[in-house]
Formats: C-alpha cells, structure tokens, sequence
C-alpha cells in the first residue's frame, strides 16, 4: 500500500504538514514533510493485511493507521501528539470522526520522558557530534605496530622509533610468547648472514593484520628487548575510527556544511530541537497544553545559524532540563493517558467509519 493508494480510495483521515513549517522555524528552502492518519478498509483491518504505516521513500511523507497512531499517542510519542495539535494553517485534511481525539487527552507525566529524555538525548547527540568534528580521525588508519612499545631502559618507545634508532628493520625480527604474561612478547632480531633463522617480522601485513605474528626461535637465542602490545587501545581505536566512518558515511552533507560554516562545531538543527523539545515539555507541565506553532522563533532561528557558543547552549539546555523535571514534579498531570477513554473512542470512530462505508456514503 501506497500514500497515493491512501488518496485514491479515501482513506485519510487527517493531513498536515510537520516539521519546520508547523514549527514555525521554516527557511524558504524547507523541505515539505507531510504526516497523516489513515483507517484501514474492514476487511484488510480483520484480515492479514494489517498496514501499522505508510511512508515514502525519503520518509518526508509518513501515515499512520488510526490504531497504530492511538498506540503512539498512549506512550506520548512527540510526534503522534505533535501531529494532533498541528496548528490550524498546516491541516490539510480532518475527517469529522477524527474530532473525536483531543491532543489534552494524552497529555501526562510521560511526556517527561518522551520529550524531555529525548531533547537529553539530542544533547548527547550534539556532543558526539562536536568530538567528531573537532577531533576527526586522520583518513589512514592507524596499524597494530602504532600499538606496540618496546622495552627501553626503564621505559618504553614505540616500536618504530626503537628500530629507527637502532637501524634494524622489522623482517629482522622474531616475536615468540613470554609465558603467563599476556601481549608481552620476547623480540629477537636476526643479525646472521642471509638471516639464516627465518622470522617472519612483526606482522604479516602492515594494512590488514589484526594482531602481531610469532615466529619459530631457535633455542639459546637471547631475547634483545621485550614488545608489548596495547590490544585493549588498538581495539578502541579501531571501534572509534569504524563509527567515524561510518558517521561520514551516513551525515547529512547539507546539515554538515551548515556546521562547518557557521564555525561553531556543532548540528545547529540538532541543538535547535533541544530547545524546542524543552520548551514544548515545560509548556505541558505547567498549562497542560501543547503548541507545535513556536513563539520563540527568532532564538530558534539564531540557534539554527549557529549565532550561540556551543558550552553556552549546552549550560542553559541543561538548566532548562532542570526546570523542566521541576515543572512536571509539581504538575497535576495524570500518570499516564486513560487508555480506557482511548480504546473506546477508537472503536466508536472505526465503526462509525465502516457503518458510513457500508452504507455509501
């Protein structure tokens, strides 16, 4: 099933427009998102063909099936109540039976977390992202032998400083296990003619291998030093250079640019919703109310162009953060929705909807 496939058969209930332009933080070059509700035909609803949602390919335009949207509603998803409350000039479509849900009717001390929590959430978001742009990892990456230190006196230096200075080259040598110690390992250095001991160097491939390789040593040789392999480091480094790939990978380019232009290293869109987020959950905890259209467009938009440092919204989003776990400490909301008032008035629309289809109209 398709949105157009929702059009064409008349299935919508309701319409509206989300995101920045029911926000109020819309630029001229805003995408279109679209959100709906829609109610299955009976028999795919009673049948196997049950559709929780419907989306487009990029996910700007998604709908929701009634019972799935009073689902999100009952766990106060921000985005199901949000849609509820879209502001007048952003509904495009709301079928009568659709009056029936009232956004103040899902109001609780859960929106706490699902708003609140989340704008946390995008706070720690915006951290990663600012330990990612301010230290990137360098496009090679690094080898097992950048792990390794040998023995050095009483200290130790990393193996390719230690064979610099000594001028041995790593085929010379040979590793071979120091028993009951782990990632410690006895390096020999072949100096024979023809380097009649074969070993096998420090890795088999300096690009590929994960680990060092070990040689055969012939007994009475003596070790020259002692190499040690940081494994627990190098298996850090290669978890945080496979996420910093993969981040460059998924970013969004544009939203990328925009934090690199503005010059203060963090997803001014992100912080943006930060304080949306917040302001929106201290809304409902202290009128019960929820309005998606901002007042605070301006200090959004200031936000969005990166005119902020990114300490100073950190501080006061956690201030806000704060005042807001106040504000819902000392609100009248119920604990959560009544889920009884909900399912009856779910029932009571779909059999008005299916006794309407039945009899034409």
């Amino acid at each position: 099933m398709t949105i157009d496939d929702l059009r064409q058969r008349g299935l919508i209930l309701f319409e509206a427009l989300s995101g920045s332009r029911a926000y109020g933080t819309d630029l001229p070059h805003s995408d279109v998102d679209l959100k709906g509700v829609f109610i299955l035909p009976e028999t795919e609803f009673y049948g196997l063909d049950y559709a929780a949602q419907v989306a487009n390919a990029t996910n700007d335009e998604v709908y929701y099936e009634l019972r799935r949207f009073v689902e999100l509603l009952l766990k106060s998803n921000p985005t199901a109540l949000e849609l509820l409350a879209s502001p007048a000039d952003c509904v495009r479509v709301r079928h009568p039976l659709f009056e029936a849900f009232q956004v103040e009717d899902f109001l609780s001390q859960l929106c706490r977390q699902s708003f609140a929590e989340y704008a946390v959430a995008q706070i720690k978001k915006a951290r990663g992202l600012n330990k990612k742009i301010n230290h990137p990892e360098p496009p090679q990456r690094k080898s097992v032998l950048d792990f390794c230190y040998v023995t050095a006196g009483a200290g130790a230096q990393l193996v390719a400083t230690w064979l610099a200075r000594r001028g041995i080259q790593a085929s010379q040598c040979g590793l071979a296990n120091v028993n009951h110690l782990h990632d410690l390992y006895a390096l020999f250095v072949d100096e024979t003619p023809g380097r009649r001991h074969g070993y096998r160097g420090l890795l088999r491939d300096a690009e590929t291998s994960q680990d060092v390789l070990l040689s055969a040593v012939p007994k009475g040789e003596a070790p020259v030093a002692y190499l040690s392999f940081n494994r627990n480091g190098y298996s850090t480094y290669c978890r945080v250079f496979r996420e910093y790939q993969e981040w460059e990978q998924k970013r969004n380019p544009e939203r990328y640019q925009n934090t690199v232009q503005h010059g203060k290293n963090y997803d001014a869109k992100n912080m943006l919703h930060v304080f949306r987020l917040l302001g929106m959950a201290e809304e409902i905890a202290t009128t019960g109310r929820l309005h998606v259209r901002r007042p605070n467009r301006e200090f959004l938009l200031q936000i969005r162009r990166g005119e902020f440092g990114y300490e100073q919204l950190v501080t006061e989003a956690e201030a806000l953060v704060t005042r807001v776990e106040a504000a819902f400490a000392a609100s009248g909301l119920p604990e959560t929705p009544d889920r009884a008032a909900a399912e009856a008035r779910l029932v009571q629309v779909r059999r008005a909807w299916y006794a309407g289809r039945a009899a034409g109209e």
